[in-house]
């Protein structure tokens, strides 16, 4: 996970031509049992996140009661289709992300930001930890304007809770509308499950998300 280091997005000239054909995987969740490919059920909503290292990002939130499957890929790029080696380049502009698929009777949004803020360092701009690459940066990728919203004020909440504890650094997360969401190879989806004593680099600062209000 330690292979390049870029600190800087690419324009889309300078970005990898990347394919038209897609990833192929199993689409079966290793831990859940459920679909990971869409179509999902109408009573489901999702989200796409990036926190560092999809790895233990995802194992953050498959167990979460109300989460009905969750993925890890690549989204917020200009690469279509890339593949992990390209993304890790720094050459595709995509972020290693997370895709969420929740049933929101049973989980908030609001209840799955507070896992989100508070499992990673959202200060680190193009980083996590010891892991340095724009695939690393924080981000929350909206489906409509209503979780932009709420992802906003999230955001502003946060910086307030870490500046109440006397953390001055700013929040570098991106909030922006979703484009286009690739799976990620089959090895990753799950990995932690897979190989328990696998790599995690995610760790938060020691604050809680007091909620939005």
């Amino acid at each position: 996970m330690f292979r390049f280091k870029r600190d800087q997005l690419p324009t889309a000239e300078t970005a990898l031509k990347g394919r038209d054909d897609s990833m192929q995987i199993s689409g079966k969740h290793y831990v859940l049992g459920t679909s990971m490919i869409p179509p999902f059920a109408d009573s489901c909503e999702q989200l796409i996140i990036g926190l560092g290292c999809f790895w233990g990002a995802e194992k953050r939130f498959w167990g979460l009661e109300g989460v009905v499957t969750t993925a890890v890929g690549y989204s917020a790029g200009i690469t279509p289709n890339p593949t992990y080696d390209e993304v890790c380049s720094g050459d595709t502009g995509h972020n290693e992300v997370v895709l969420i698929v929740y049933n929101p009777e049973r989980i908030t949004i609001e209840e799955l930001l507070k896992v989100f803020w508070e499992s990673h360092n959202p200060t680190q701009s193009m980083s996590q930890g010891n892991d340095m690459g724009t695939q690393y940066r924080s981000g929350i990728y909206c489906l409509n304007k209503e979780q932009q919203c709420i992802a906003e004020l999230s955001r502003s909440q946060y910086q307030d809770d870490l500046h109440s504890r006397g953390i001055m650094e700013i929040i570098t997360t991106e909030i922006i509308p979703a484009t286009a969401f690739y799976f990620a190879e089959e090895y990753h989806q799950q990995y932690l499950a897979k190989n328990p004593a696998g790599y995690c680099g995610l760790g938060g600062l020691g604050v809680a998300f007091s909620g939005c209000t």
